[in-house]
Order: C-alpha cells, then structure tokens, then sequence
C-alpha cells in the first residue's frame, strides 16, 4: 500500500510528466514550421517517452493500491527564437524533472517504502540520459552556431531517432 503522501506527489509527478509530453509536442510543432522534420522528429520520439513516463508512474500507483487524480496541464511556451533556444529550453527542463524526481526519492526514504524506492531509481537512471541528450545537442548546436550545413546535418541526425520504450 503506498502511502497518501507519497501518491500525492506521484500524481503531482504525473502531471507534470503529460506537461512535459505537452510542451515538447509543441517544440515539435516549432520545427515542423520552420521546415526541420528531424528536430521535430526528435521532439515527436522525446514527447512519447514522456507519456511513457507517466504512464508508468500511473500504473505504479494503482499497483501499490492508490488512484491517479489528474489534474488541469499549463500551456507550453510556443514560440521559440531558434533551434538553439528551444534545447537550451529543453535541457533546463530536463533539469527541474531532474529535481522533481530526486524530491521524489527524498519522499521515498524516510517512509522506507522500498518498492517507491526501486521503482523511481530507474527514473533517476532515466533522467541522466534526458539531461546528457539535451546538453549534448546544445553543445553541437553552439558548435555550427544553430546555421548551415551543420544545422542540417544535425537535422538529419535527429531524424533517425525512434521511440523504443524501455524494459522494466
């Protein structure tokens, strides 16, 4: 059985995983107008890793007993002044999930619920790989100085990007 503050905080993380899924659709959206299908691609592919995110945080709730309450999603920015803002963007967004996961954990241990402890460790695993992705293509963006033919080669990478959920 989980406890009602820790499935509080978990339904708060659910929530702020869909506005994440949200507010990297509209990234999305943002590419698709500027005429760069691989960016927006990568942002297509980053938000159904979100919604897979919480989703299984959803599961887990009702698993340990408790019921998900949904609540009201804030509107995404939408309008971006380049490529290399809209990943600046998403790294520190990356950062704050970091943070929210980790007050998560911090949640998690002194209840001494083990089985919220097992299951978000994947998610501060996960989240090292969110941060280290979108610093990684701020630092290649700032290399080619977001233009040229350094842009579209990026945009070709990142156009090979797939969704393939992860193993429990």
């Amino acid at each position: 059985m989980i406890s009602q503050k820790l499935e509080t905080a978990i339904n708060e993380q659910i929530n702020k995983e869909l506005f994440s899924e949200y507010y990297y659709l509209s990234m999305a959206s943002y590419f698709n107008s500027v005429g760069l299908d691989g960016f927006e691609n990568f942002f297509l592919v980053q938000a159904e890793e979100e919604r897979f995110h919480a989703m299984k945080m959803y599961r887990f709730v009702n698993e340990r007993g408790g019921r998900v309450i949904l609540s009201q999603i804030d509107t995404p920015k939408t309008e971006f002044a380049s490529s290399l803002e809209v990943f600046q963007l998403a790294y520190e967004h990356e950062q704050f999930v970091t943070k929210l996961i980790n007050d998560l954990m911090d949640l998690a241990i002194p209840e001494n619920d083990h089985a919220a402890k097992s299951f978000l460790n994947w998610f501060v695993d996960e989240q090292v790989e969110e941060e280290d992705s979108m610093e990684s293509i701020v630092s290649k963006l700032k290399l080619i100085d977001g233009q040229g033919n350094g842009l579209l080669m990026l945009n070709k990478e990142l156009a090979a990007r797939t969704f393939t959920p992860a193993t429990e």
